[in-house]
């Protein structure tokens, strides 16, 4: 391939000088392609805010839009060129003289139009959708090539279904479409038919056969319907491929396209293998996902490489370990390298107590290793009836243990029985550790919380008035915490008391028993002071 130099506009004004031999382009059709995904419609305004991010993302080549399907589409097209300023737009077609037409108006602003047109080259999509004989396809290609051309000097040719197809006639094809004035030659797999290994040896092949391929740049266009796009455009640029077309997310017909986030950071964490580098702002990735996602209303997959929720996330204990001393023991990308503000360590029963000491830190706390071992059963507790461990729910641990330090009675379990029958009386046991032991104390009363307040009020020294009694959820869903937060009085003497567990009923015993140990704190806090000479 010719050794020309390219230079493309860089981030803030920046260029760089590549060589396609070390430069890969990267061709978005998040707006066409990936706007075919059942249900991602966008409009107009959503298209532009799109486009707009994929600029600065540094996308080459933003492919806006189909403009003969709708006047929709058409002027998506045009006010997508209307904004854009240093990416090329491009806009497809058929190899359809009025396809042509209809896209070179729309494109009429572009500072860098782009107009992409061509037909199928297997024999599957030759016999059975166009019905042509292949020399009549090829005279359409060429006669659609030389058409664009009388437009703009950028064109590019697709051959559809190029995985399935004959290697020789597809060689001819390109050949002639070269001739007639194509300057991109893009071979799709269209169905995601093709392994990497058959995929790189027919770009390998078109790049060793095609006698004037030095004046194309050849391009990928890859379907993920057996899981491999991501891997055979990346076969394709081992290859010899200098233009890659995908999506942002992977979004687009069936499975989905090559996804954009995997190819450019698999280029440039791997680049020691690949050898080529893209033009990607890649901090801009996350944002950019982020936002075609809300736009287009497909959820991005938790475990979805590189931006998905996961990505960056460690629960198992180890990991956390791992990543805590040194972060490239499990990530071999940096968060902060996506867009990502950091790794997340997510709290679950398999954290260890080094991960939960960490986040405690980040919530300014530092307990002492007696302390962050009682917090860390505690928490073990919570995480074994909860997935995943909230900040807010540690709090609560840290508090709890921040009052235990001067506890006068603490739990030790509880029981209730209850009924929606008008004849049961809810009842509730309660064992509690003081200075003087463990003792158990059972009551009835008009509810399972009024029979276990009424039991915790047999408890030397523990008798008084309940003023207030509240109830908050502290995260959501079933397993959510509990906190509860009770105002008791005891001869004047008033405090209040917290309580969180995922059971309503334990959290309001423990509140109940926090504002007890708070009132009596209280109260020899007095006598000593009333003592002092």
């Amino acid at each position: 391939m010719e050794m020309e130099a390219f230079s493309f506009l860089g981030q803030l004004g920046a260029s760089r000088e590549y060589t396609m031999a070390d430069y890969v382009q990267i061709f978005d059709t998040t707006l066409r392609d990936g706007e075919q995904s059942p249900g991602a419609s966008l409009s107009q305004p959503e298209k532009l805010e799109i486009a707009l991010q994929l600029e600065r993302l540094g996308v080459d080549v933003i492919e806006a839009g189909f403009p003969i399907s709708s006047p929709g589409d058409f002027k998506a097209v045009q006010e997508v060129c209307a904004v854009i300023r240093n990416t090329t737009v491009c806009g497809l077609t058929r190899a359809v003289l009025k396809d042509i037409d209809v896209a070179a108006d729309a494109l009429k602003g572009a500072v860098r139009p782009r107009i992409h047109t061509g037909l199928g080259v297997s024999d599957s999509h030759l016999q059975h959708k166009l019905k042509m004989t292949r020399d009549q396809a090829m005279e359409r290609g060429i006669a659609a090539v030389k058409h664009a051309r009388q437009y703009v000097d950028d064109v590019e040719y697709f051959l559809e279904d190029s995985g399935r197809a004959d290697p020789d006639y597809l060689c001819r094809v390109i050949e002639a479409v070269i001739d007639a004035g194509a300057t991109v030659i893009n071979i799709p797999d269209t169905t995601g038919y093709s392994t990497p290994e058959e995929y790189g040896a027919l770009i390998g092949g078109v790049m060793n056969r095609v006698p004037n391929i030095d004046r194309a740049i050849v391009s990928v266009h890859c379907h993920n319907d057996l899981g491999m796009a991501t891997a055979n455009s990346l076969a394709g640029v081992r290859n010899g491929a200098r233009q890659v077309e995908c999506t942002l997310n992977g979004i687009g017909e069936r499975a989905g396209n090559t996804s954009l986030e995997e190819v450019v950071m698999a280029l440039k964490t791997r680049r020691d293998t690949f050898g080529v580098e893209t033009r990607i702002n890649t901090p801009e990735i996350y944002k950019t996902s982020r936002m075609v996602s809300r736009l287009t209303g497909i959820v991005v997959q938790p475990n979805k490489a590189i931006v998905g929720a996961n990505a960056f996330a460690h629960s198992s204990g180890i990991h956390q370990d791992g990543v805590l001393k040194e972060r490239t023991t499990y990530e071999i990308i940096d968060p902060h390298d996506v867009g990502i503000p950091s790794s997340s360590i997510v709290l679950t029963a398999r954290s260890g107590r080094h991960a939960l000491a960490h986040r405690l830190g980040e919530l300014g706390y530092t307990l002492p290793e007696g302390e962050l071992d009682a917090v860390y059963q505690r928490f073990l507790a919570v995480a074994d009836r909860k997935k995943t461990v909230h900040d807010d729910d540690l709090l609560e641990l840290v508090d709890e243990q921040l009052h235990r330090r001067d506890a006068h009675f603490e739990l030790v379990w509880c029981q209730f029985a209850s009924s929606m029958s008008d004849d049961a009386v809810p009842m509730a046991a309660v064992r509690v550790k003081s200075v003087g032991g463990v003792v158990t104390k059972t009551a009835t009363g008009d509810g399972a919380i009024d029979a276990a307040y009424k039991a915790i009020a047999k408890l030397p020294g523990a008798k008084v008035e309940l003023e207030d009694y509240r109830l908050q959820s502290l995260s959501g869903g079933t397993d959510a915490m509990a906190r509860v937060t009770v105002r008791v009085n005891k001869d004047g003497i008033k405090a209040s008391g917290h309580g969180s567990h995922t059971d309503i009923l334990v959290a309001s015993t423990k509140a109940y028993l926090d504002g007890i140990n708070k009132v009596l704190y209280i109260t020899e806090q007095r006598e000593l002071a009333s003592n002092e000479p």
